[in-house]
């Protein structure tokens, strides 16, 4: 597993943590940064998933009104919370991140979608993903 990979799956947990526990993704990323400065072979990785959660905090208003605008019939709210979370991190690294090509960005995403949420979710994450990427300038 690549160290870009690790990472998404870090930011991932942090976003995720934010949102099960109510509490600031600020908050939650202060918390696995602390964790972080005793896992020092986890440097590389925790980087690039603060770099993620950063820009998607910076974004967040606009990311999530992608999210909604994108996502037929489905709130905010209703998702996941691991497909919610996935998306952001999609939408940030489409969007935010030119480092990244647009079919790895979805493809990572997509990888994650299929190997922590439900069935559907993977098929759900690539159209979304597919459109706003179309809409990119």
């Amino acid at each position: 597993m690549s160290a870009r990979t690790k990472a998404r799956k870090r930011a991932l947990d942090v976003l995720y943590v934010a949102d099960v526990r109510q509490i600031p993704i600020a908050d939650s990323l202060a918390s696995e940064a602390a964790r972080a400065t005793h896992e020092p072979d986890r440097a590389v990785a925790w980087a690039y998933a603060r770099r993620i959660v950063t820009g998607v905090m910076e974004h967040m208003g606009e990311i999530d009104e992608l999210i909604q605008t994108y996502s037929q019939n489905w709130s905010l709210e209703r998702m996941p919370i691991v497909d919610r979370a996935t998306l952001r991190i999609g939408i940030w690294e489409l969007l935010f991140n030119d480092e990244i090509p647009e079919g790895v960005a979805i493809s990572e995403a997509v990888d994650l979608a299929r190997s922590l949420s439900t069935d559907d979710s993977a098929g759900f994450i690539n159209g979304m993903l597919a459109s706003i990427a179309k809409t990119k300038s």
